[in-house]
């Protein structure tokens, strides 16, 4: 007769009597009546510890950082427990003890184990979209091991330079059997890129002895940046749509042509972010979703004029946004049609609104790149200065223009 086991987690407070206003936090795994107790090895006084809850009191930074490190260690456990079950191992206290403290201890981290370990502490701290890359790597670093070892786990110290090489040579080389298309050059090397920093990280933790990345160079191609000329541009601003969906998603692409904000930074906009700036002018100041980035950006009268067309919107007013939000899939899809009925031959997505406002609205208009890189809420100005070129034929054009004055001069 197969039995159902039962599993349970606590977090206490040890105290000890040398020092009966502190104590330590434990976490007590009960298996099918059997426990045993671990250290978190993190001390509160007694006085903010709550011993019905098993947690801390109070909504302090300290008591709310150590709430978090509790429910960290929860799911860790938990995880611990139900892996073994998935394995069908034997379960009991000991085993569930000791699949847990594989998580710390040096000799046995794995490395799926440390993607767990990165993707469960980056969770609330990096963007979904983010997070979602990372659990694509953990997939094809999963697959990996399978068709090449035949294993379904690696430990770390058997990370090298030829492992890395070996899991390039397969990305680049996979033909998926679904619908997806087969990785390029620099879809591989993003990958890499998230595997190299859970690396780090665990070289950091000193889970790792050695740099599996040492000797690698990561190496991305260049990729065009598509953007509208100003005749594109005006042939979009021109043409009306009696179409009411068309004519929204032609304005949202126009607004972000003359702010640079992305798609999700569009549809998060809200009357709270539009304020007076040092001049005294309207100034959108607002957050960038993917870098958590300041970004203060003064509106120009074209980007007011569109707030000012959707400032009744019902749609736009019950969702409590600047603008009716439309799903990123929807709205490249209507761009689509909007580039086909203008006539634009260039493959437009929303994105390519950021890079129109990069180039046509702002460098080629001799914005400094400084205050193009400050509004596009780029970490780094070498992320703006791929939008040099631009630069270098407005330089052109000045110089023309030099030429010819100075010729009839």
């Amino acid at each position: 007769m197969k039995t159902r086991n039962t599993f349970g987690i606590q977090f206490v407070l040890r105290v000890s009597k040398s020092e009966e206003t502190c104590g330590s936090v434990f976490a007590r795994i009960t298996v099918n009546g059997k426990r045993c107790e671990i250290s978190l090895k993190k001390k509160i006084e007694t006085l903010n510890w709550d011993a019905a809850k098993g947690k801390a009191k109070g909504i302090k930074e300290e008591a709310r950082k150590l709430n978090d490190h509790i429910e960290r260690v929860r799911t860790l456990i938990s995880d611990a427990y139900y892996q073994l079950v998935q394995t069908k191992q034997i379960i009991n206290v000991d085993a569930v003890k000791a699949e847990f403290l594989g998580y710390n201890d040096d000799s046995g981290m794995t490395l799926l184990q440390l993607c767990k370990y990165h993707n469960t502490e980056m969770e609330n701290k990096l963007a979904k979209g983010t997070m979602k890359n990372y659990y694509t790597t953990q997939k094809y670093l999963a697959l990996f091991l399978k068709q090449k070892y035949r294993r379904t786990d690696i430990s770390l110290s058997e990370l090298n330079y030829k492992f890395i090489l070996d899991f390039e040579n397969f990305l680049m080389t996979r033909q998926p059997k679904d619908h997806q298309k087969k990785l390029h050059n620099n879809g591989t090397m993003k990958h890499l890129e998230r595997l190299c920093k859970m690396s780090n990280m665990a070289l950091m933790l000193e889970w790792m002895d050695k740099d599996p990345f040492a000797r690698h160079k990561l190496h991305f191609q260049k990729v065009e940046r598509f953007f509208l000329t100003k005749e594109e541009l005006k042939a979009i601003e021109e043409k009306k749509f009696t179409i009411e969906r068309l004519e929204a998603v032609k304005d949202l692409f126009l607004f972000s042509c003359y702010t640079g904000l992305a798609y999700i930074d569009t549809m998060n906009l809200g009357k709270e972010n539009i304020l007076k700036g040092i001049d005294g002018e309207d100034w959108l100041m607002t957050s960038r979703q993917k870098t958590d980035t300041d970004v203060r950006i003064p509106l120009l009268p074209k980007a007011l004029a569109l707030i000012e067309k959707y400032k009744d919107h019902p749609k736009a007013e019950y969702q409590g946004r600047l603008f009716p939000v439309i799903s990123n899939q929807k709205m490249n899809a209507y761009l689509k049609e909007i580039a086909d009925v203008c006539g634009i031959q260039k493959p437009i997505t929303f994105h390519i609104a950021r890079h129109t406002f990069a180039t046509t609205v702002t460098l080629s208009n001799g914005v400094p790149i400084e205050s193009v890189s400050k509004m596009l809420g780029h970490t780094s100005i070498r992320t703006t200065q791929v939008y040099a070129k631009v630069v270098e034929s407005k330089l052109s054009e000045d110089m023309k223009q030099l030429k010819l004055k100075m010729a009839t001069g």
